[in-house]
Order: C-alpha cells, then sequence, then structure tokens
C-alpha cells in the first residue's frame, strides 16, 4: 500500500515517526474494538470500552489517510496506485472471503457491492481519493463535507451498497485530516519544547478522561439512545429508530467531537521513534488480515452469552498481540503479492500518456 508515514524531503523520503507510532495505535484500537464485539450485549464494561474507542478511533485512522492524500488533479501513476493500493486488494480480498464462506458450508456468490466485514475501507478511501481534488475546489470544504455526511444520514437509500453510507458519513475525518496538512500543524507540533508540549497533552488526557467518565456514568442512557448506531456511520437515522428531524444534530455533535478527540489522541502520540514505529508501515496488513484472525470468535459462538471478567482485558491483550504479529516483515513479505499486487503487466508504458498516445520526443 502507499506509505503515509513518510514526507519529501528535496534529497530523499524520510519517516515521520510521530505518524507511523498514530497509525499502529489507530489499527491496534480497531483490532480491539472488533475483538471485543460479541461482549458488549452482556457486559456494560465492555460496552463502555468499545463506544470509548468508537469515538475517535476510526475517525483518527481515516484522517490519518486524508493527511497524507493529494488533492491536485491525479496523473498516471496516482491513478495506477489506485488500482493496484486499494481497486486490486479490495478484489482479491473480497473473493477470499467469498471463497471462505462457501468452504465454511455457505453459498458461493460473488458481491463485490457489499463489502465483507472491514473491507468497506478500501471502497471508502477510493471514493475519498476520487473526491477530494473535487472537493479542493470549494471554498469551504470541511464545512461541506460536515454537510454531506449529517444530510446522508436522512436518506434511507444512502445504504451500505458500495460503503457508500460510511464513505459519505465518515467524508469530514478524511478532509479534515487533510487540512491539517494545510495548516501545517505538525511541523510547529515536532518543534515545541517539552514543557509545552506536557501543557498540550495534559489538556488531551484531560479531554479522554471526560469522555471515559461520561461514558461510564452514563452506559444505561447511551444503550438506551442507540449511539453505538450513530458511531458506525453506516445506517441511515430512521433505520435505527430516528425519524426526527434533530437526528442529524447527534451525528454532527459526535463529529465535532471525534475532530476534537482526533487532535487530543495526536497530541498524545510520541513524537520520536518507539519500539512499534516500524510497525506503522504495516497498517494495512493489520486491517485486512485480523480479521481473519477473529472470524472464528466472531462465528462459532465461544463469546455468546455472559463472559467471566478476565475475557475482557484478555482480549484487548490479544488484540495488541495480533497487531504486533501481523506487523512482522514475514507476514508482510508472504501476504505482499495480496496487499500489494503490483500488476506491472496490465499498465501501459509510462512513456505513454494517460491516453495510451506516445509522449513528444518519447519513441512509440
Amino acid at each position: 500500500m502507499s506509505d503515509p508515514g513518510t514526507v519529501t524531503s528535496p534529497t530523499a523520503k524520510r519517516r515521520v515517526p510521530l505518524w507511523d507510532n498514530a497509525r499502529w495505535l489507530a489499527i491496534t484500537l480497531v483490532v480491539v474494538g472488533h475483538s471485543i464485539l460479541k461482549l458488549i450485549s452482556e457486559s456494560d464494561a465492555a460496552y463502555a470500552v468499545y463506544l470509548f474507542i468508537y469515538a475517535f478511533h476510526v475517525p483518527v485512522f481515516v484522517a490519518v489517510s486524508g493527511y497524507f492524500a493529494k488533492a491536485g488533479p491525479p496523473g498516471a501513476r496516482q491513478l495506477q496506485r489506485l488500482l493496484t493500493d486499494i481497486i486490486f486488494p479490495y478484489l482479491i480480498f473480497e473473493t477470499i472471503w467469498t471463497v471462505v464462506r462457501w468452504l465454511l458450508g455457505g453459498r458461493f456468490w460473488l458481491d463485490y457491492a457489499s463489502a465483507s466485514w472491514t473491507l468497506w475501507f478500501l471502497l471508502a478511501l477510493a471514493a475519498w481519493r476520487v473526491a477530494l481534488p473535487y472537493l479542493a475546489l470549494i471554498r469551504y470544504p470541511l464545512v461541506a463535507s460536515i454537510i454531506i455526511s449529517v444530510g446522508a444520514g436522512y436518506i434511507g437509500s444512502v445504504d451500505s451498497t458500495f460503503a457508500l453510507s460510511r464513505t459519505l458519513g465518515l467524508l469530514p475525518f478524511f478532509v479534515f485530516g487533510w487540512k491539517l496538512r494545510q495548516w501545517r500543524l505538525t511541523g510547529r507540533w515536532l518543534t515545541l519544547g517539552a514543557h509545552t508540549v506536557w501543557r498540550w497533552r495534559a489538556g488531551a488526557l484531560g479531554l479522554f478522561v471526560i469522555l471515559a467518565g461520561i461514558v461510564v456514568t452514563n452506559i444505561g442512557t447511551l444503550r438506551a439512545l442507540k449511539i453505538r448506531r450513530f458511531l458506525l456511520y453506516n445506517e441511515a437515522y430512521p433505520e435505527f429508530g430516528y425519524d426526527q428531524i434533530w437526528a442529524g444534530g447527534i451525528r454532527l455533535g459526535l463529529i465535532l467531537l471525534a475532530f476534537a478527540l482526533t487532535v487530543a489522541f495526536l497530541l498524545l502520540v510520541p513524537r520520536r521513534r518507539t519500539r512499534f514505529t516500524a510497525l506503522g508501515a504495516a497498517t494495512m496488513y493489520i486491517y485486512l488480515l485480523h480479521s481473519f484472525v477473529l472470524y472464528p470468535l466472531r462465528e462459532t459462538g465461544v463469546l455468546d452469552g455472559p463472559q467471566p471478567g478476565w475475557v475482557l482485558p484478555a482480549l484487548v491483550l490479544g488484540s495488541v498481540l495480533v497487531a504486533m504479529v501481523l506487523s512482522l516483515p514475514l507476514v508482510r513479505r508472504v501476504i505482499r503479492p495480496l496487499v500489494e499486487p503490483r500488476a506491472p503487466w496490465l499498465f501501459r508504458p509510462q512513456h505513454t500518456t494517460a491516453a495510451g498516445t506516445p509522449v513528444p520526443g518519447e519513441p512509440s
């Protein structure tokens, strides 16, 4: 996959540890959220952890992707990378999931319009990258993306087909990430002194403490309000009982909260290299592969019903271990043809234009 942890200097490309750290921490939270899903119906503690994580972890992951997106007219290389980095892996892994379900007794039915489990992100990412150059032409692209997101929740036909509901619902976070780069905040943050940094981090930590306190002390109310359904961004409001005109206000509030939490999360991420910095280059491997590891927990029923108290922390620790293992160079080397298919035979030579005509001065 393309590597959003790099920046280009006049002489070479170098990785910025802040972003690799952020990517690995965010994807690990994704694994944790998926691993504890089966517990939330029976356990308030698991549901509290789930809501706390879902308030910001997907927005962070989307925002980091947006930070490194390009808003200029796409060139031939960018269009090729869109195919090799996103479309081809989607087709490959959607086919694999179809085969897996068939081998487990299901019907063999290829349906590329309905993304399996985590694969919606690839469809959404492709759409966001294509749409960004057009949104960048608008005077206030972030405001426009928020209006699109909130408005989409009122339209029942905006559903999970080609991940359209999540594509539109989470669009503000992709644009927000792109705007963070336009505001050139990273360079300023990396040059701040330790004393100033820790003041900002104290405020960020305080925000997360407040969020945790609200979630834990109001877990019953949050269940009744179906806040989890809002945080998934994959359904129209009426689909889960919110047919009132003010339903979009809840999504708007959650979007604004997620903006603040995304910034707070990035403030807390280590700025220097850590033991997991190098693992940040493997986030797409973790994202695409962890669902296969968790599939037995999801489908066998082993986590159905009430569980002992130790199961929740065990799943959290297990999720961290899964993220670490799937980040290993050996795993990446073995799985690379599936996650990063290159298919050079499919593309025109680089000395032709996007329309296929020879570049002036080049041999035809």
